[in-house]
């Protein structure tokens, strides 16, 4: 006998896949918003390969974000997050889950724009405070105040993610809440482009 909870996934997941077509799904928020853990989901539903942008910049530089930072600036960093980004986004269809800065950087928003459908994953400042005050590893919150850093990279960011296809709110639920939410939000995105 079918389950009938596995019929619907089946169905969500076959929408979205059909509605993202060839296109590259990428995700793009502030740090803690889920990205990396919802996108992994959102990738593995949809069968498309998985790529973390920041991983994939460590990987061609041989550094990690951190040193990259703290040997070039922040300047040369999103220089070189956009060329990743440019060439990741050029096959697909794939998710990319990018940094937090990515989008913000003019170039880079272009090159997210032209290469697929981009998801912002928008959490409130507690919520994402919660995610991100276990680690230091977040080289723009080692500050003397990093919850106040981080509302303060909201306040500068958030007119800009903005501009993002889609929004999707990031909250305190499961992930797989959030990766069904984020296929919801691509299939509805297909509806209001045909209507």
């Amino acid at each position: 006998m079918n389950d009938p909870v596995l019929i619907v996934a089946d169905s969500l997941r076959d929408r979205a896949r059909a509605a993202l077509g060839s296109r590259n799904l990428i995700l793009v928020g502030l740090m803690g918003a889920g990205k990396s853990s919802v996108g992994r989901i959102v990738a593995t539903q949809l069968g498309i390969p998985f790529i973390d942008s920041d991983a994939e910049i460590e990987r061609v530089s041989r550094m990690s974000i951190s040193e990259l930072f703290a040997a070039y600036g922040e300047d040369e960093f999103r220089a070189l997050e956009g060329r990743v980004m440019k060439r990741l986004l050029k096959g697909g269809p794939r998710l990319v889950s990018t940094g937090g800065g990515a989008f913000i950087n003019d170039r880079t928003r272009k090159h997210i724009k032209r290469g697929g459908l981009s998801v912002w994953l928008k959490a409130d400042l507690d919520v994402l405070w919660q995610r991100v005050n276990k680690r230091d590893t977040r080289p723009l919150l080692k500050t003397e105040n990093p919850r106040q850093t981080l509302e303060n990279l909201m306040n500068a960011r958030y007119p800009i993610y903005e501009q993002a296809d889609l929004t999707v709110l990031s909250r305190d639920v499961r992930k797989e809440v959030m990766a069904d939410e984020v296929l919801k939000a691509v299939i509805d995105s297909r509806t209001e482009s045909a209507a």
